[in-house]
């Protein structure tokens, strides 16, 4: 047989071969993933809204904060997080394994060069030599008769797309921490103004507490009083700013730095707020949430790894190939053809009920992940609409600690006046000084309280990640 003849009559069975087992390969049992029905509400609007295909989750993070000093936060929290450059390695890993359980479908094609050089003498007075030089191609492949291989590879792609989604929704979270910790510390700035212009007052109340005093027109209990409440009014500045400090230690490990100072701006009396809120339709909750994908991800994997186990318990059919030369002699080498065709079915008999128990721990498993998924829809809707609520309540809530700052304003002025003209008493003073500063430590609170309403709107409709492109 020449060379020609012998390499037709090595193919012709493996391309046989290779083509029945393309054919066996189109059966997959098991059922492919389906949504669960999860009867959303009909709505995300509540009173007073109406409800709008668009929602507010659409818009860029830019577009929600305006503050260029807190897009440049955000935008160096992207590159150098920590966090977020763990979840880059972790979608580069899963890529990497999906791509494995890819090539386990496909033939696994190596090259064996083997050379041995053996003496023996059997009997003691036979000696000999007993060399062996082989050179072939091997090709091994396990045909895909149930699905086995494909259902691996389902499960592989969408732990793949869960560590996506996670890192998705892991950035959005981050968005949002990052503009919370930056408005909180914006807040704490104009309270510690607010306070320090307040030891001022209450350096001049005293000063004007000690002239009366010493004057005759007060008695010393007054001017004991003034000094008291200059004292409590200090200690609130060096508790203010170890509070900031801590805030920018914080934005500095969201940004990936050390510990600095953060430049930031100052929080405007009127911040500009969104006159509507689209939220957008039930079913854009679930696409947009990357929280929810990584979850149906999840579940998808564990759907795929429990008909991994169910197809395990059939039988499996491995082909394997060699192809080329084997001699006793190197220099015969290459003029002594060699090939091997060989099939081996293997069935799972009797293993302690080992498979049997593999296959239970993943429909366990695959109904922890049903629940899980659920339970993320249902956390996802309860976020939204507290978040909704909280913002519409607000405003209101902030309008009215506006009256209340103004009205106290003016009672603290008509104060002074009585007071200098003694009409009224130093504690009377004092009360309205109180007042005052606790209505523009609550105007304060709730200017940063709407931003951070707005704050939560956004992450909890699923906007902050894909202004990247990703």
């Amino acid at each position: 047989m020449n060379r020609i003849d012998y390499i037709k009559y090595v193919c012709r069975p493996t391309v046989c071969l290779c083509a029945a087992a393309l054919m066996l390969g189109g059966c997959k049992v098991g059922k492919h993933y389906t949504r669960p029905d999860l009867e959303l509400p009909s709505t995300l609007t509540m009173d007073g809204m109406v409800e709008d295909s668009a929602s507010i989750a659409d818009y860029a993070w830019e577009e929600i904060y305006p503050d260029t000093l807190l897009q440049g936060l955000i935008r160096q929290m992207l590159d150098y997080n920590k966090d977020l450059l763990m979840a880059d390695a972790t979608v580069r890993e899963q890529a990497a394994m999906k791509r494995i359980d890819v090539a386990n479908l496909l033939p696994q094609i190596g090259l064996r060069v083997f050379a041995e050089r053996e003496r023996d003498n059997h009997g003691g007075d036979d000696p000999g030599m007993d060399d062996q030089f082989d050179l072939k191609g091997t090709v091994q492949w396990e045909l895909d008769l149930w699905g086995k291989l494909r259902w691996a590879r389902d499960a592989g792609v969408a732990e793949f797309l869960g560590a996506v989604e996670n890192r998705r929704a892991l950035q959005m979270s981050l968005v949002a921490q990052v503009a919370q910790t930056y408005f909180e510390l914006v807040a704490l700035d104009n309270e510690l103004g607010i306070v320090r212009q307040t030891v001022d007052a209450r350096r001049e109340s005293l000063h004007l507490a000690r002239i009366r005093y010493e004057g005759g027109l007060t008695s010393e209990v007054a001017f004991r009083q003034a000094q008291v409440e200059l004292a409590r009014t200090s200690t609130l500045v060096p508790d203010l700013e170890r509070q900031i400090t801590e805030k920018e230690n914080d934005l500095a490990l969201l940004t990936g730095s050390y510990p600095r100072h953060i430049r930031r701006a100052k929080l405007p009396q009127e911040a500009g707020f969104p006159v509507t809120l689209p939220v957008g339709l039930p079913s854009t909750l679930l696409e947009r949430r990357p929280d929810v994908r990584q979850a149906e991800q999840e579940l998808i994997a564990a759907t795929a790894e429990a008909r991994v186990a169910l197809t395990s318990m059939f039988p499996s059919l491995t082909l394997n190939a060699q192809v080329g030369a084997e001699s006793d002699l190197l220099s015969d080498l290459l003029k002594s053809p060699y090939h091997l065709l060989q099939a081996t079915v293997l069935q799972p008999i009797f293993g302690w009920g080992k498979n049997h128990a593999r296959l239970k721990a993943r429909r366990a498993a695959l109904e922890r992940a049903g629940y899980a998924y659920e339970k993320a829809v249902l956390t996802a809707f309860r976020d939204a609409y507290n978040a909704i609520a909280t913002f519409n309540k607000m405003k209101e809530i902030h309008q009215t600690r506006l009256q209340l700052e103004r009205s106290s304003r003016s009672s603290l002025e008509l104060a002074q006046l009585q007071y200098v003209n003694g009409a009224i008493g130093y504690m009377d003073l004092l009360d309205a000084q109180r007042t005052y500063l606790d209505a523009q430590i609550s105007v304060n609170d709730a200017l940063r309280d709407r931003q951070l309403a707005l704050v939560d709107v956004y992450k909890a409709l699923g906007g902050g990640w894909s202004a990247d492109g990703e």
